[in-house]
């Protein structure tokens, strides 16, 4: 009876942490951590910064958890219909509606709180924004309305480094937008590639992206001309001295191969580039901000 009960415990913690969305919280929460990690000179690295980093990591972590549980639960219809979401609990009937209301305030109340009594207001504040941000304003509004979701929508996807910046410094200088303008810039190329290849899947969910809604051609130039974009942004860290010859070095090898992958889905488009164009954007991410981290600490 006690292996049965803890193979039923263990499964349903499973299905319950599937509703967070792992792999794109652990995308928010590295850019976060990145952000806490640019804000402060190495010698500031004590115990409390430390304690800092843990707690906003905490409740930043949560409460992207409790956003992405409730974005599920918005988009259950939509997920049901295609194939790299049918899987997830409440399409499967694993979940039912209620429990994940339940969770998703239970999860996003403890954030919450961890980010107000343990790291400061204004993160706890930021934070909440960028809750209502993608759970309510790009899921229940944008989303199913405008092909341009993701661009308008990206905005709440591209504050965890400025919530990092804000954990322990208590403050949003012009280098933690820069940090947001990079993301933002980042989503629409790294969507709309996944979008190209799943258009038909979006269609028959009646999700107007932009394929569906201008078709391949236009998608592909605004791929490759959102790309181009990306490059130029990520230059403005060097340009405006906030980081050093590595970083810039780095950020023009990484927006060299993105701009490869981009021109190829533009000229030479198949849904294999496509993918992965997709996977890339997503390296590409992590590297550009482990080489901004590797300059500030290790370099500078």
């Amino acid at each position: 009876m006690t292996t049965l009960t803890w193979q039923q415990t263990s499964v349903r913690f499973a299905q319950f942490l599937a509703l967070t969305k792992p792999r794109v919280v652990s995308l928010i929460v590295f850019c976060a951590v990145i952000g806490m990690f640019l804000a402060v000179p190495p010698a500031v690295m004590d115990l409390h910064f430390a304690y800092t980093v843990i707690a906003a990591t905490i409740g930043i972590g949560l409460v992207a958890g409790a956003a992405a549980a409730f974005n599920c639960l918005v988009e259950q219809k939509i997920d049901a219909i295609m194939a790299r979401t049918r899987a997830r609990p409440l399409p499967r009937g694993e979940l039912t509606p209620p429990e994940t209301i339940v969770f998703s305030g239970i999860v996003g109340g403890i954030g919450l709180w961890v980010l107000n009594y343990e790291v400061n207001a204004l993160t706890m504040w930021l934070t909440l924004a960028t809750f209502v941000g993608y759970a309510v304003v790009y899921t229940v509004l944008l989303k199913p309305m405008t092909p341009q979701n993701i661009v308008i929508g990206g905005a709440s996807g591209a504050m965890p480094p400025v919530l990092g910046w804000a954990a322990v410094t208590g403050d949003v200088p012009y280098q933690a937008l820069l940090l947001f303008l990079i993301i933002f810039a980042w989503t629409p190329p790294h969507f709309w590639a996944l979008a190209l290849y799943r258009k038909h899947e979006y269609a028959k969910a009646g999700v107007p992206m932009l394929p569906v809604t201008h078709g391949d051609s236009f998608t592909k130039l605004h791929v490759l001309l959102y790309t181009v974009i990306l490059s130029a942004v990520t230059l403005m860290p060097f340009a405006t001295r906030m980081c050093g010859l590595f970083y810039v070095v780095s950020a023009v090898l990484l927006d060299a191969v993105f701009l490869y992958y981009a021109i190829r889905v533009y000229r030479n488009y198949s849904d294999q580039i496509a993918r992965t164009t997709f996977r890339y954007s997503i390296l590409y991410l992590m590297l550009l901000f482990t080489a901004l981290l590797i300059d500030h600490w290790f370099v500078a």
